[in-house]
């Protein structure tokens, strides 16, 4: 047996990238985050997750706009309420 020759660097690297494949699948498998090309690291992704993020902006939407609409209500409340005329309160009186 020659350790010198090509066939055993060959060996060595065969041996290297078969446990690599090995270990990513292994990982892949159980849910484990995968390195990418530059040291990152990739998840795996999960669509209930995805749905579920997309559904909580939706409704994050909806809020924003439902507390813009009562911050102008009462921006008006304050107006009536802090009126030093009273002319407001007196025209909203009139009308009922």
């Amino acid at each position: 047996m020659n350790f010198g020759g090509p066939g055993f660097v060959l060996a060595i690297i065969a041996m290297s990238f078969l446990a690599w494949i090995i270990t990513t699948a292994i990982r892949a498998r159980h849910g484990y985050p995968l390195e990418g090309e530059w040291g990152g690291k990739t998840h795996r992704r999960d669509p209930q997750q995805e749905a579920s993020t997309t559904a909580l902006a939706t409704e994050n939407e909806q809020l924003k706009a439902t507390v813009g609409k009562l911050e102008d209500r009462l921006k008006v409340l304050e107006r009536i309420a802090t009126d030093p005329t009273r002319q407001l309160a007196d025209d909203i009186e009139q009308l009922r």
